[in-house]
């Protein structure tokens, strides 16, 4: 008797295991569920981003009282920047979080155009690709 009650007590765990081996068709039903929330969760990340970016160019497309002259990189996390506040040019250090008033100018810095015998890379790129993949250099 007490073999027989055995194998009925054991009855709910092999169905479960049988379950767990053959789970059938739901894991592709499972996987594309991940995949589609997978994203939309990137689809929102990238439309917020665009949505930011856009709010901010339409932000600054005013006159503007404080601009950025120029920038120079002197290392990973030091820079040097030219700052124009009016009709008035200072040039400010940037290194580790601090920015130091580094020289009030004078006379504004005018930047010219760049030397028209260099041509800029985006132009050189357009270029060589617009060239005949046929034609020889």
């Amino acid at each position: 008797m007490k073999s027989l009650l055995l194998p009925l007590g054991l009855l709910p765990l092999t169905a479960s295991a049988a379950e767990a081996t053959h789970p059938g068709l739901d894991v592709g039903a499972q996987l594309g569920q991940l995949l589609l929330g997978l994203l939309l969760v990137i689809g929102l990340i990238l439309g917020l981003a665009w949505l930011v970016r856009r709010v901010q160019l339409q932000g600054s497309r005013g006159q503007q009282a404080i601009k950025v002259v120029s920038i120079q990189h002197l290392g990973p996390r030091e820079r040097l920047v030219l700052v124009q506040v009016g009709q008035e040019q200072i040039l400010i250090g940037v290194a580790g979080g601090r920015i130091t008033p580094l020289h009030t100018l004078r006379e504004p810095v005018r930047l010219g155009e760049a030397d028209p015998s260099a041509p800029e890379f985006a132009q050189r790129l357009l270029e060589l690709i617009s060239r005949d993949p046929k034609a020889k250099p």
